[in-house]
């Protein structure tokens, strides 16, 4: 992955669920009518609901507003990783730079903990 948001012009992880290849020459291949009647379709399918097949249409064509709004639509059913992916996807730095910060700011939580020792039931039961 490119470290500026909306380069995606490699492989780009999928959440747990294989990888997507998603290329910047892509879109440029349809031609404008056929970009916007996908990007109709892919606005229908949203609205009803039919979240991962607006996902493939929205990536193929490069729509990034559709991007935008499937990654709102992540954010708030608790797939952060996802809506990090559609938002860097879209090229949207702002939330991009929102959901790093947010990140940093766990990894250094994690830093600062202390580890704690199993308790003493599991240390004595994994001595087998």
């Amino acid at each position: 992955m490119s470290d500026k948001p909306g380069d995606a012009g490699g492989v780009v992880p999928s959440s747990s669920r294989g990888f997507l290849k998603v290329g910047t020459d892509e879109s440029r291949k349809i031609p404008g009518s056929q970009r916007a009647a996908l990007i109709r379709r892919g606005n229908e399918l949203f609205n009803n609901g039919e979240f991962a097949p607006a996902k493939r249409i929205f990536m193929t064509v490069r729509y990034s507003d559709g991007l935008i709004r499937l990654g709102n639509h992540y954010l708030k059913s608790g797939d952060k990783l996802e809506a990090f992916r559609m938002y860097w996807i879209a090229g949207d730095k702002r939330r991009v730079d929102e959901m790093a910060e947010q990140m940093a700011m766990v990894i250094r939580k994690w830093l600062r903990e202390e580890p704690t020792a199993p308790p003493r039931e599991t240390r004595e039961t994994h001595r087998g």
